[in-house]
């Protein structure tokens, strides 16, 4: 593609109806630009395979409204290639068509192509055959492993080029990217590390893509690629090349969930903070990373970690059915509307800093016509007042102040002036008896392996689990061990010994249970040990490993063992001695699945087994059993979800589609919540204001709409650890409560989304206390009958807007007080 310095002053032409467009990274590093404009770019990123394709439209339209320019996305290989070769481009995994839904709303597109994605997805997004192939080692200078990422990446740029997506062709995508976070782990690959990624940027290159590639953290990215930041906060950060644009490609909005984990929460102050602050000194582009403008579902088997969560809701700005996570969604709205209202000053004016001390500081940008400024107080806990052309302006702890005229503050980031919803959930409406659905069950047949200990595979070793390409959770070791009385491990007191992997393990000995052992998010290795009778003669040892989700994320992620590692040990105690038998290197037989998977017990389109369903003496608490009952769609258009509530672990389907793993008997861990107010103020991390400490972690789990039918419907567990089906029931999704904010001089909207506004249960303009659900009146108020004001204006309408001051409210005694006016609306 020529040199660096060429690549840095690249204009890239393109036609689309009749205008002619360029993109431009700019040579002094402050902008992209486009069509002569240059430009503060907001993206969102999406994920197809976390939403289905009719949710697609509405996720895209919503986070435009938000204002957002672009849309990011990853591109998953695993679910593309599954198996080599074998590509999958249908449905959720239609790629070319989210794209070109992206274009339809006339927003951007930034490509990641990778293709290693992390994203908390199975195995990183690589498939696992990738794995098996002989003499591959992966993120390397290997051969065989780098010929496969080129036919991957070559496959998508192609198709991408087929259809005129890039924005050389007048397509939407901007950027692009190859390779993802190397430089977090490259330290651990040597001198092939940096052999790799230096590949990587050849590679790319000669892709001629016409749009510029990035590399997000990788600090040492070869020219000409672009590197980029991701992180909870990036306004520190810098490019390694002056010409590049300073650019943040993971603004981290909330932080996901595993099992056993709490509730994470970021506060929408905090990343308005982090926004403002980034491109205050000097940020063009940022994308609210990954997902996190839109959460989504892991739906099948999807989610990696291992033990990450079905929900991947991450308190993302869209929450994981689609709706507005408010404050979040309109605090950064408002963000982004004045960001763009001073686009030229922030990307083509001079710049001026001033140091206040404390923390506090100030940015002005000056072009001949106009100037902007931004006022930084990153002081975790004292306010600031700062004197600046003859005014005094204040400036809270942790935010930054906003005048695009350099007089007037039009935004803070710690003053939000947006309602909080608080969404609740609703029964099914369509079934006369919403909470008491009609069961059927019918046990998992595994007599076979638990008994008789059949395989279709053997060998004579313990095998890692990712062998069988990851083709289901589940997979039997099985062996026999002949035992007489004169056997040196002979003894009343013999135990099984088993190496895990951290993933979950079901004991069997002569076709009695002996018990499951599990790790928590994190862990990967344990050591189960149970006693066990064992007779004279030949004994049947059946170990049933489920994985829960593979590595995603680490040096040498894609080694880590799963299965059954061993050793497998037998121990006889006598007295002070112990004997131990490894039955290691005995002949193992394997079985994959589970007898229901492969009969497709999960879809009613096969009838073969309907009659060996069981309606009566219907058990509870019982391992390795399916459930089957039949329910109505839900009335209306609110997002449905699946209250899971009794259950142990295992997976559902509806109407055979997979809506993924539950485990709602995986209790939160107990400590490190809080009952007081969130404090936005000082660095995030994932266990600041988190909550849902001591409580099932996932009780509810997402059906999309798309997966109900508008007549009848069938749901499938398959329960492997054993539960109770009577408490699981249907509902919906929709806003409750809505409370509306807005300091004085502002317009305080509500909006029920959809539905009108029904009362409203409590309004005060004045020093207002408390938090939604929970405000009081404070010390001063308004003169004039809030109440009546508000019940006036908004009750009876989906939505209203009343601007918060004297005029309206009338006349005050706060003095010097912060003024707000609240609104609690019942919808």
């Amino acid at each position: 593609m020529g040199s660096s310095k060429c690549f840095l002053c690249l204009l890239l032409i393109f036609s689309l109806a009749t205008y002619t467009y360029a993109v431009e990274v700019s040579h002094d590093g402050r902008a992209i630009t486009i069509d002569g404009e240059r430009k503060v770019l907001i993206s969102g990123s999406i994920h197809y395979p976390r939403s289905t394709s009719e949710m697609w439209p509405d996720l895209i339209r919503k986070a435009k409204e938000g204002g957002v320019d672009a849309i990011e996305t990853y591109v998953f290989w695993n679910v593309h290639e599954p198996l080599r070769r074998q590509y999958d481009f249908t449905g959720n995994f239609d790629l070319i068509r989210f794209l070109k839904t992206i274009q339809d709303e006339g927003l951007y597109s930034v490509l990641r192509i990778g293709p290693y994605v992390c994203a908390e997805w199975n195995y990183g997004g690589f498939p696992v055959w990738l794995h098996n192939l002989p003499g591959i080692e992966l993120r390397t200078a290997n051969t065989v492993y780098m010929n496969e990422m080129q036919n991957f990446t070559a496959l998508i740029v192609d198709m991408v080029k087929q259809e005129k997506l890039f924005a050389s062709q007048g397509g939407p995508i901007i950027l692009a990217q190859i390779e993802n976070e190397y430089g977090n782990v490259i330290s651990s690959y040597g001198d092939a590390g940096k052999a790799y990624i230096d590949w990587c940027s050849n590679m790319a290159q000669s892709l001629d893509i016409g749009v510029p590639w990035i590399m997000c953290q990788q600090d040492d990215a070869p020219q000409p690629m672009i590197n980029t930041c991701n992180g909870f906060y990036c306004d520190q950060f810098t490019p390694n090349n002056p010409n590049s644009p300073k650019m943040w490609t993971e603004n981290w909005t909330g932080w996901f969930k595993s099992w056993d984990g709490k509730d994470p929460h970021r506060t929408a102050e905090d990343v308005a903070f982090a926004v403002a602050r980034f491109f205050q000194t000097g940020g063009t582009f940022q994308n609210y990373y990954m997902v996190r403008y839109h959460g989504g579902t892991n739906f099948g088997r999807t989610s990696g970690g291992p033990y990450i969560t079905t929900s991947y809701d991450y308190d993302a700005p869209l929450d994981e059915f689609g709706n507005l996570n408010q404050p979040k969604w309109g605090h950064l709205k408002q963000l982004h509307d004045v960001l763009h209202s001073m686009e030229k000053t922030l990307t083509s004016g001079n710049i001026t800093n001033i140091d206040f001390g404390n923390s506090v500081s100030a940015t002005i940008y000056a072009t001949n016509e106009t100037s902007s400024c931004l006022f930084g107080n990153a002081n975790t806990t004292t306010d600031a007042t700062i004197s600046f052309q003859g005014n005094q302006y204040n400036v809270p702890a942790w935010s930054v102040s906003i005048l695009p005229d350099c007089q007037n503050e039009t935004y803070n980031t710690a003053k939000v002036n947006t309602q909080t919803s608080v969404m609740v959930k609703k029964s099914n409406e369509a079934e006369s008896e919403p909470m008491a659905l009609n069961w059927v069950w019918r046990p998992e047949n595994i007599d076979d392996a638990v008994v008789q200990g059949k395989g279709l595979l053997s060998a004579n070793q313990l095998v890692d689990q990712k062998s069988i390409n990851d083709v289901s959770d589940y997979m039997w070791y099985m062996t026999s061990l002949n035992l007489d009385k004169n056997d040196p491990i002979w003894s009343d007191d013999m135990s099984i010994r088993v190496n895990g992997s951290g993933h979950i393990l079901h004991a069997y000995v002569n076709g009695e249970y002996l018990g499951s052992q599990w790790a928590k998010y994190g862990i990967f290795n344990y050591v189960f040990e149970n006693k066990v009778k064992l007779n004279p003669g030949r004994n049947q040892i059946t170990l049933l490993s489920a994985t829960v989700g593979l590595q995603n994320y680490g040096p040498y992620f894609d080694v880590i063992e799963t299965g059954l590692p061993g050793p497998v040990e037998i121990v006889g105690r006598n007295g002070d001695e112990s004997v131990v038998k490894d039955l290691s290197a005995h002949k193992w037989s394997y079985k994959v699945g589970l007898n229901g998977l492969d009969d497709k017990l999960y879809s009613s389109a096969d009838s073969r087994f309907a009659s060996q369903w069981q309606a009566k003496d219907l058990p509870t608490n019982r391992m390795m059993t399916w459930y089957k009952t039949t329910f109505k769609a839900p009335l209306g258009k609110d997002p449905v979800v699946l209250n899971m509530q009794g259950l142990g672990k295992g997976n559902a389907w509806v109407n055979g589609n997979s809506i993924g793993r539950y485990w709602p008997s995986y209790i939160a861990e107990e400590d490190g919540c809080s009952t007081e107010a969130c404090d936005y103020r000082g660095p995030y991390d994932s266990n600041k204001c988190a909550s849902n400490c001591g409580q099932p972690t996932q009780i509810w789990y997402h059906v999309p709409r798309s997966f109900i039918n508008d007549g009848d419907n069938e749901l499938v567990l398959f329960e492997e650890f054993g539960g109770n089906p009577s408490l699981v029931n249907f509902q919906t999704v929709r806003v409750g409560t809505a409370c509306g904010n807005a300091y004085e001089n502002k317009d305080m909207e509500l909006s029920c989304e959809g539905r009108p506004i029904s009362a409203i249960q409590f309004a005060s303009f004045g020093d207002v206390r408390g938090t939604c659900g929970s405000h009081e009146k404070g010390s001063c108020e308004g003169s004039n009958d809030a109440l009546a004001i508000l019940q006036n204006a908004c009750v009876g309408k989906e939505s209203c807007s009343v601007t918060a001051s004297e005029e309206v409210f009338g006349a005050t005694n706060c003095g010097d007080v912060t003024k707000r006016l609240v609104v609690e609306a019942v919808c």
